[in-house]
This record gives structure tokens, C-alpha cells and sequence, in this order.
């Protein structure tokens, strides 16, 4: 009985230091994903002057009363106002009054103000969606600086770079999986001279580092006169993606049951129709477990859109707009946490429409009995 009792308790204790630990993580993984959230609705003011989490209750100083300080003080001795007594320096830093407000001197001793404060709870809740309009419409908006003046400035227009980056990721995550099903069915189901040492280059293709074979297939792509157009980039994701594609379907499609296969064989099938009508519906996880994988790499690249697409704004992707915006825009994070999130939106509706596959699709294959 206390055996079993022992062995409870153990399970018990490892069950809350694994979801303990696992909570823990998703906690520090979303934390920034909310603060990039929050940034994106809030006032250019409210973002310079306080951070995010301000938004949630908390107790500050509040200003309740302001005036101008008399002359008959002595700016260069101790002063005493509304209760508070100190020097000029310590007035600049704030005095607490026993009734529990703070006396503070802003500004300099001659043409300061005293402010008088209470500690009071509050929040900052000031919520706009001026922001995303500025970024993806390209309109212009009156923007009011410190010192109460207003200019006209023109947005930044991602609309375009939104769909461009539709524009090559949607083929740059179909094409490597068909031809990756292709060649994982025929390396799964047929037998062909040279088939394992084929396999073998395919696998050992992951190893290769992206960045190697960038200037190589840069210079061919000046040659054919591809560079700067969209099917580079479709190419290049295609082929920097078809190993891992390979590998992962070729897990999954060597474990489907034989008999289904030998079946359809006896019945007269060929080859295309076996994949066509038996393996691409039965691949579903596995498809979208890699079609996740693809295209939130293409989705959030940069290094291939910039090599093989350039400057060229018709073609620019969302990861290069953002990009650019950071340059022009370093100091406008109501306009760069909005753009941030617009980058991210699709990406979360892709992951959340086929993560039910996902964890199906990565084990297939990892356990054979």
C-alpha cells in the first residue's frame, strides 16, 4: 500500500514539474507576443512615455494641483510648500507630505512649476487602430510632437508588400511538397537502381548551409535573367526546402499499410493513381505538418528575399518593408509594433488552422513495432 502510495506521489510530483515547467515556457514565449500586441493599439504618447504593462491596473502619481512658485522662496536653501520641506534638489526629485502626497519641482529654479501628486490607481487604456491604418493604407495623418505642434505625415503602405509575400510563400510551400510527396513515395514504394545512395544525398543535403549556395544560384539567376522576379525566389525556396520535405514524407509514407498498397496493385492501379488516390489523402498530417514548417519560413525570411528580389518596391515582401521602416521609422514603435503584428497575423492563422496534424505528422514514423 505504501509502495503504491510512493509511487503516486512521484507521479504526481513529476506530472506538476512537467506542466509546471511547460506553463513556464508558453508564459515567456507569449509575454513579448502580448506586449508587441498592446504596443500596437496604444498612442505614439503613451508608448514614449510608459511601457505596455501600464495598461494593466497599477498605482502611480497623478497631478492634482500645479502652481508657480512664489519669490519669497529660497531657491538656494531649504523651502517649505504645502507641507513639504527640502531643498531645491530634493523638491526635484519629489518630497512625500504626511498626508501622503508628493510635492515635486519641475523644471528649473527659475521658471519651474511645483506639482502636487496623490499615489492613485489607474490605468492607461487609451486604445487606437490609427496605427494599423497608418501602415497599411499609406495615408497621410497629422502627428503632434512634444511641444504641441502638428505636421502631416505620409504612412507607410504594406498593403502590397502584404500580398507580394502571399505571392511567394502560397507556391514556395506547394511546389516543394508535391515534388517532395513525388520522390517520397518513389523512395518509400519503388524499387530503382541507385535508390538508397539517392536517398542517402537527399538526407545528407540538410546538412548544407543555405548561405554557401547563395552566390552560386545568384550568379545563375543573372544569367537566365531571373533576378528580381518572383520566380527566383519560388525556385529557391523550392530547392532549399525539398530535403527536409523528403525526409519527413518519407517517414510518414513508408509506414502506411502495405496491404492497402498491394491491394490496389492487384486491382489494376498504377503508380499515379495509388498516389493520387491512396497516399496524398492519407498524408494529410504529414503535409501539413511540413506545410507549416515552409511557410513560416518563407513567410518570415529575409536573406533569400533580399538576395534574389532586391530593392524593388513592386516585389518587396513584408519582412523587407518592416525592415525598411526600422530605418526611416527607428523612434515611431506605435507604427513598428503594428507592422510587427501584421507580420505575424497570417502566420498564427496558418499554424492554428493545421496544428491538429502537426504533432501527428512529425511523430509518424519515429516508432515502428
Amino acid at each position: 500500500m505504501d509502495k503504491k502510495r510512493s509511487m503516486s506521489n512521484r507521479k504526481l510530483i513529476g506530472d506538476i514539474l512537467v506542466n509546471g515547467t511547460l506553463a513556464i515556457i508558453c508564459l515567456i514565449w507569449t509575454i513579448p507576443t502580448l506586449g508587441l500586441l498592446i504596443s500596437s493599439i496604444r498612442t505614439r504618447e503613451d508608448i514614449t512615455t510608459s511601457g505596455w504593462w501600464m495598461v494593466f491596473p497599477h498605482r502611480e502619481w497623478r497631478t492634482t494641483d500645479k502652481f508657480e512658485p512664489g519669490d519669497d522662496l529660497d531657491r538656494d536653501g531649504v523651502m517649505l510648500i504645502r507641507g513639504a520641506e527640502g531643498t531645491f534638489q530634493e523638491f526635484r526629485e519629489g518630497i512625500e507630505t504626511p498626508d501622503g502626497k508628493r510635492v515635486q519641482w519641475v523644471g528649473n529654479k527659475r521658471l519651474g512649476r511645483i506639482e502636487v501628486q496623490e499615489y492613485v490607481w489607474t490605468t492607461r487604456t487609451n486604445f487606437t487602430l490609427e496605427n494599423y491604418d497608418n501602415v497599411l493604407t499609406g495615408k497621410e495623418y497629422q502627428l503632434t510632437t512634444a511641444d504641441g505642434s502638428t505636421r502631416t505625415v505620409k504612412g507607410d503602405d504594406f498593403s502590397g508588400a502584404f500580398f507580394n509575400s502571399i505571392t511567394v510563400a502560397v507556391p514556395a510551400t506547394v511546389i516543394p511538397i508535391l515534388i517532395a510527396a513525388f520522390a517520397a513515395y518513389g523512395f518509400a514504394w519503388m524499387q530503382f537502381p541507385g535508390r538508397k545512395p539517392l536517398f542517402t544525398l537527399v538526407v545528407a543535403l540538410l546538412v548544407v548551409p543555405l548561405q554557401i549556395a547563395l552566390v552560386p544560384i545568384l550568379r545563375d539567376y543573372v544569367k537566365l535573367d531571373l533576378n528580381g522576379t518572383f520566380l527566383a525566389v519560388w525556385l529557391a525556396h523550392t530547392g532549399f526546402g525539398l530535403p527536409l520535405a523528403t525526409y519527413l514524407l518519407y517517414n510518414y509514407i513508408s509506414t502506411l499499410p502495405r496491404d492497402i498498397l498491394e491491394s490496389a496493385f492487384i486491382d489494376g492501379a498504377s503508380h499515379f493513381t495509388i498516389f493520387i488516390n491512396l497516399i496524398l489523402p492519407l498524408s494529410v498530417p504529414a503535409l501539413a505538418s511540413f506545410a507549416i514548417f515552409q511557410f513560416l519560413w518563407v513567410w518570415n525570411d529575409y536573406l533569400v528575399a533580399l538576395i534574389f528580389i532586391g530593392n524593388k518596391p513592386a516585389v518587396q515582401v513584408l519582412t523587407m518593408r518592416l525592415a525598411e521602416i526600422v530605418g526611416s521609422r527607428g523612434a515611431d514603435w506605435h507604427l513598428l509594433t503594428a507592422g510587427a503584428f501584421i507580420t505575424m497575423i497570417l502566420p498564427l492563422i496558418v499554424f492554428f488552422s493545421l496544428q491538429r496534424f502537426f504533432v501527428r505528422g512529425l511523430l509518424a514514423g519515429s516508432v515502428k513495432g
